[in-house]
């Protein structure tokens, strides 16, 4: 089954099997199932078509996919251009949101090029 672009896995629970659209999580995707009053545990294998048209009328009225994708790049592309501090984290491809970067963030920050000894030196054996 697809839906709104992407492949809806068959032998998965509905519930789960609706996270897999960028934009719904498994919350949304209950609520859709509520409204179009289908089980959550029914497999989107077993979806009569009557049933696949209620879950993409549920839906239309959330912003998913490509539209979601292309705000969220719009969002971090405006605080680039007004110099934030946000947009400087963006800019320099460091933790956005408050994260400690002493230790952590070693992916983002890059592997460090000589690593710390503890202070200790070896005695020479004679």
């Amino acid at each position: 089954m697809r839906i709104a672009g992407t492949n809806i896995p068959d032998n998965k629970k509905l519930e789960v099997a609706l996270t897999y659209i960028f934009g719904i999580g498994f919350f949304r995707a209950r609520g859709i199932l509520n409204k179009a009053k289908i089980p959550f545990d029914k497999k989107a294998k077993d979806l009569s078509e009557k049933e696949i048209n209620a879950i993409r009328e549920g839906l239309e009225k959330y912003r998913i996919e490509e539209d979601l994708r292309r705000e969220t790049v719009s969002n971090i592309k405006r605080l680039k251009e007004i110099k934030c501090y946000r947009g400087l984290r963006h800019i320099k491809k460091l933790p956005v949101r408050g994260q400690r970067t002493k230790t952590n963030a070693r992916i983002t920050r890059g592997r460090p090029k000589i690593t710390m000894g503890s202070g200790k030196r070896k005695l020479e054996k004679t």
